[in-house]
């Protein structure tokens, strides 16, 4: 389960968010590229974008819902 106390820096401000235990798998930047980004640099994704369509929250939560080590968090806000 993702912990907002260790999110990754990048991550913009709101509800969801990806924390240090992303594996960089690329699942989240398939499933929702509209929203998530990889850092080249720590080798990790973070949220650049909220969601701000329907569509956009659908794609998060099933990024949040498939990340094999559960990184995606949704701090409910």
């Amino acid at each position: 389960m993702a912990d907002l106390e260790d999110k990754n820096p990048e991550n913009v401000g709101g509800k969801y968010y990806v924390d240090s235990q992303c594996i960089d798998c690329d699942l989240c930047r398939e499933t929702a590229p509209k929203n998530f980004q990889r850092s080249d640099d720590e080798g990790y994704s973070y949220l650049f974008k909220q969601p701000e369509t329907p569509e956009e929250e659908e794609h998060c939560v099933e990024a949040m819902e498939g990340c094999p080590v559960e990184a995606i968090g949704d701090d409910g806000e």
